[in-house]
């Protein structure tokens, strides 16, 4: 069995979840760089839509890709489930294409749902992406706090201030 890879394939990851119609939205990092945003990030995060019917087919991307916890330190290769991924919590998963973290939701209770009216379309390798915009991704890492968010945060403004001097 050859070993998980450390680095995300970002574009065959949204590529297997786009073509498996998994309904999610791009968040943290990974929304970043979608959004032109010079940042690198070593997994992708995901907030998915939790419908039985979606996490069906998220779990089923998951099987294929191999999926198992990242942060089990006694290596038993424990996989997700479909009561994980319809919960509340955060997945961090690793998968034969890299890091892949389902977030059921936001830390401030914020799911699929509650984000949908604050995302745009992303056109990436013909895939037709939900990302979080701009100015909701830089609420969410304000929130946060974490030290890497901070170091993001002035990237992610700077960005959203060009857009604006563009028009668009």
């Amino acid at each position: 069995m050859k070993p998980h890879p450390t680095a995300t394939d970002l574009a065959a990851l949204l590529a297997e979840l786009a073509r498996a119609d998994v309904e999610f939205i791009v968040v943290g990092g990974a929304a970043a760089v979608l959004h032109g945003v010079p940042v690198i990030t070593k997994d992708l995060d995901i907030v998915h839509r939790r419908t039985p019917e979606n996490v069906a087919r998220l779990l089923d991307v998951l099987t294929r890709l191999d999926a198992t916890f990242r942060y089990d330190l006694a290596e038993r290769r424990l996989r997700p489930t479909a009561e994980l991924l319809a919960g509340r919590g955060q997945l961090n998963l690793t998968t034969s294409l890299g890091p892949l973290d389902p977030l059921c939701e936001l830390e401030d209770g914020l799911g699929y749902e509650e984000l949908l009216p604050h995302t745009e379309v992303v056109v990436d390798e013909a895939a037709r992406l939900r990302v979080i915009d701009l100015p909701t991704l830089i609420a969410v890492k304000t929130r946060a706090g974490r030290a890497k968010d901070r170091l993001m945060l002035p990237l992610l403004v700077a960005t959203l201030e060009e857009r604006g001097k563009r028009g668009g």
